[in-house]
């Protein structure tokens, strides 16, 4: 089937976002445990998504209801935006975004990010560099109620494009991205600057790799023009 939409993580794939992960999942984990959580619950290893998964089954095990869980996530989440609004105001968009976004366009297919930041700095990113009028479809962690890599991430990107799984790529540099296309069956683009990231991104079931977001036209006409010569014949 013809390619017809390319679905972007943001971090890493767009945009250099220099976001302190470590000092987030300290705070964050902090926070729970301030809120009556036992430490030996959490590990700094693991993302906040993955401590407020534990939060959950945490309050629902002990007879809490699910409004005091949402508060407590939101009051968690807030704390990762202030960390990702400030990383926002330094980050820059990675070589080559630009340009390659514009000539997407120009090849009429439709563009969206699913992104597990949050909607004030994924927002101040795309507004600053003028890329925001390029996408039609942006689905931030305050879209859904569960991010990627599980697969209500990407098929809410996929439902607000009203598109078909087998139309689309998944572009990203991140395991979570790769896990979310295989996941839904869909191709994944794994964006590799080296030969780790590569044998990473594969091993997490990326169907495609490019060295460089320029090197994304290329791929994709090369698909579609297979896809034609299938038709052909």
């Amino acid at each position: 089937m013809t390619i017809n939409a390319i679905i972007f993580d943001l971090d890493g794939t767009l945009a250099e976002f220099n976001l302190d992960y470590k000092a987030v999942r300290a705070e964050v984990m902090q926070f729970l445990i301030n809120q009556g959580f036992p430490p030996s619950l959490f590990s700094l290893k693991e993302s906040i998504f993955e401590m407020l998964k534990k939060a959950k089954i945490y309050l629902r095990n002990n007879g809490k209801r699910e409004q005091e869980f949402s508060i407590v996530k939101r009051k968690a989440l807030s704390i990762a935006s202030e960390h990702e609004l400030k990383a926002a105001r330094e980050t820059s968009l990675l070589p080559g975004v630009f340009e390659t976004l514009k000539t997407l366009k120009k090849m009429n297919l439709k563009l969206a990010i699913f992104t597990i930041n949050g909607e004030k700095s994924t927002n101040y990113i795309i507004s600053t560099f003028h890329i925001k009028p390029l996408f039609d479809v942006i689905i931030t962690r305050d879209a859904v109620s569960e991010v990627k890599p599980d697969p209500m991430h990407l098929t809410a990107a996929l439902e607000a494009l009203n598109v078909k799984k087998d139309e689309v790529l998944v572009v990203g540099d991140g395991i979570t991205d790769m896990k979310s296309a295989k996941a839904l069956n869909a191709k994944a683009v794994g964006l590799a600057v080296d030969s780790e990231a590569v044998k990473m991104l594969d091993y997490a079931g990326a169907t495609h790799m490019i060295k460089t977001i320029t090197d994304l036209p290329l791929l994709i006409a090369k698909l579609n023009e297979s896809t034609t010569v299938q038709h052909l014949e």
